[in-house]
């Protein structure tokens, strides 16, 4: 626990000595820097422009023109809103006209996006000062400066990786990074069916939210969210490890030396994962209906006298869905485990076999570990994919069965993901599906550290090799 707060206290400190480090350097810079430099402070790009550095000179100017452009167009006008999201809902003007008012969801739309340009316009603000200082320091040794020919060639050489990632950088941003601020804040406001704009106004409610789904009164969220929690940490384990293990033991049989068409056994699995999901579980989902193919021959047979509740009783539907992934999920683990099975050393099992090693202990102490550890980033990545596989469970039980003790729409065969996909669809109660996609997020991320830690190929890397 020392070390680990002497190490926090070190990050901190190290944060707020870089921090003083730039103040330093950029008052420095205004003092010592010549005139060009300190109207660059308020004219971005201006030095570099005097002193013919006409490209990265423009580039800064462009970035702050256009932000002014942004900002007394449409930007300042929805950030002076953006502690309120807006005080003016819709009504009606004397004259009998519709007054549209304020829309709270554009005000926090673009309020969050202001926010987030003013603190890229900084970066850039102090990226312009260091390119004046640097110049400054060229000429003051005598050094001749970049021409705008070398900036272009190094812009498609040396530097062509930046170039390249440009558009998808920003691609990122706005399609992920601002969406997923934008879901954060949500979590924090009335934002549902009663609040929804433009036709009514939300508001900041602070942490009401979290207060409700850890709520465990009649109306609360709690028991609802820790009977879906538990049963998504459940199914995620269950779906990771029986598909891994029995995908490998699949990949090991017909690997094994003596077994006939090969070809033939690999084709037949890889014809589950080749039909999409979409047709083959819901065709599955069908029939283990009441009034489907399997209820309807076990009575047929005289097995059963009534229709087996596969979906409607909550045990049963979870071991099925348990079950029928494994369909889905073995071929796809025997392809994996093929290829990595066949570059296992030979050697290895005729040194266990001649000190008398059977197939069991070979297994245990050669081919397990090494699938493990090769294999170990793969298995966090599908315990990652099950625990947010939304297709495998909405597809066969649509999430239920449903009960009057669960909230929100939420069935007992419901995933957080497919519960957040019903509060947002069905009930449009989009502040609650927010909090439950932060703690989607939260308990991904954390079992994937954890998890990620205890790789063997994370903690000795050299082991294999």
């Amino acid at each position: 626990m020392e070390k680990k707060s002497s190490g926090v206290f070190a990050k901190v400190s190290a944060f707020f000595k870089a921090v003083a480090a730039n103040l330093k350097e950029i008052g420095t810079t205004f003092t010592e820097g010549d005139w060009k430099t300190k109207v660059s402070y308020v004219i971005m790009g201006f030095g570099p422009l005097m002193r013919k550095q006409y490209l990265r000179g423009a580039a800064f100017l462009a970035i702050e023109l256009g932000f002014i452009y942004y900002m007394v167009s449409f930007g300042a006008f929805y950030l002076k809103d953006i502690t309120t999201l807006g005080t003016q809902g819709r009504g009606f003007n004397p004259d009998g006209t519709v007054s549209y008012g304020d829309n709270s969801f554009l005000i926090l739309l673009y309020g969050l996006l202001s926010l987030i340009l003013i603190a890229l316009l900084i970066l850039v603000w102090r990226m312009n000062i260091s390119e004046n200082r640097r110049e400054e320091q060229h000429i003051k040794e005598g050094r001749p400066l970049p021409t705008v020919m070398h900036d272009i060639k190094s812009l498609l050489d040396e530097k062509f990786c930046f170039t390249l990632l440009a558009i998808p950088t920003l691609g990122i941003f706005v399609f992920i990074v601002l969406p997923i601020i934008f879901m954060i804040c949500i979590a924090f406001t009335n934002y549902d069916a009663n609040h929804q704009a433009p036709a009514q106004l939300f508001t900041w409610v602070g942490l009401e939210n979290f207060k409700n789904l850890f709520s465990f009164g009649q109306a609360g969220f709690g028991g609802t969210f820790i009977t879906i929690l538990i049963w998504t940490l459940i199914w995620a384990f269950f779906a990771t490890f029986l598909n891994y293990f029995m995908g490998m033991a699949v990949a090991i049989l017909i690997n094994k030396k003596g077994i006939k068409f090969k070809k033939l056994w690999r084709t037949i699995l890889v014809m589950t994962i080749a039909v999409p999901q979409f047709v083959s579980l819901l065709y599955v989902s069908k029939m283990f209906a009441a009034d489907g193919l399997v209820n309807a021959y076990l009575m047929k047979w005289g097995i059963i006298k009534t229709a087996i509740p596969f979906w409607t009783n909550a045990t049963y539907a979870k071991i099925l869905i348990i079950v029928l992934n494994l369909w889905v999920g073995i071929p796809y683990v025997m392809l994996v485990c093929t290829g990595l099975l066949m570059n296992i050393p030979e050697d290895l099992y005729e040194s266990a076999r001649i000190d008398g090693a059977n197939p069991i202990q070979m297994f245990v102490k050669i081919t397990l570990p090494y699938m493990l550890f090769v294999t170990g980033p793969f298995l966090l990545t599908q315990f990652t994919g099950n625990l947010n596989n939304f297709n495998v469970i909405y597809l066969l039980s649509g999430g239920g069965p449903q009960h009057m003790k669960l909230v929100g729409g939420a069935g007992y065969t419901d995933l957080l993901v497919t519960w957040l996909y019903k509060l947002t669809i069905n009930d449009t109660n989009y502040k609650m599906a927010a909090v439950i996609g932060i703690m989607v997020f939260a308990v991904t991320a954390v079992v994937s550290l954890v998890v990620y830690g205890m790789l063997p190929s994370v903690r000795d890397e050299e082991g294999f090799q």
